[in-house]
């Protein structure tokens, strides 16, 4: 009889664990209940079986649990799961608004190579193409490229 329960066990603790894996992955009931099914098994293994049937239960619960791991890699669940899109999204600052090379504006903030600058009323991010800029500079648009703007000092 004690066998029958220690198989009956294991054999939940299996059910649930691959339910565990396979249809609910996280921590959940079901991995809670695998684990205190396996550990009831090996405690009543040890307590009314003896200390060998112990140490078998605890070797065919491994064993039993490594197989499962195995299956689950060799299924391509994993691969099923796995999100396998790319992301080709480009975002577009410049988009809607209006500016061309040779507009001119001011900087808003130190440019160290990046910073803001209000350009045509539209207060956008712009890269220094001549190096630092301090803020309240007057500016112009030496070019654009990639949606990023690059400005240099006004010259007058």
């Amino acid at each position: 009889m004690g066998s029958l329960i220690i198989i009956s066990l294991i054999i939940a603790g299996l059910l649930l664990f691959i339910i565990e894996v396979f249809l609910i992955p996280g921590i959940s009931i079901a991995g809670i209940a695998s684990a205190i099914s396996f550990i009831y098994a090996i405690y009543y293994a040890f307590a009314y079986a003896g200390t060998q049937v112990g140490f078998i239960t605890i070797s065919v619960i491994a064993v039993s649990i490594i197989c499962v791991v195995i299956w689950f890699i060799k299924s391509k669940t994993v691969d099923r799961l796995a999100l396998n899109k790319t992301l080709d999204y480009k975002p577009n600052p410049l988009k809607n608004i209006n500016i061309k090379e040779g507009d001119s504006g001011i900087t808003l903030t130190r440019l160290t190579l990046i910073g803001k600058a209000n350009i045509n009323g539209h207060i956008i991010e712009v890269q220094s193409s001549d190096g630092f800029i301090d803020e309240k500079t007057p500016i112009q648009v030496s070019r654009i490229s990639d949606g990023t703007v690059y400005v240099q000092p006004l010259k007058e």
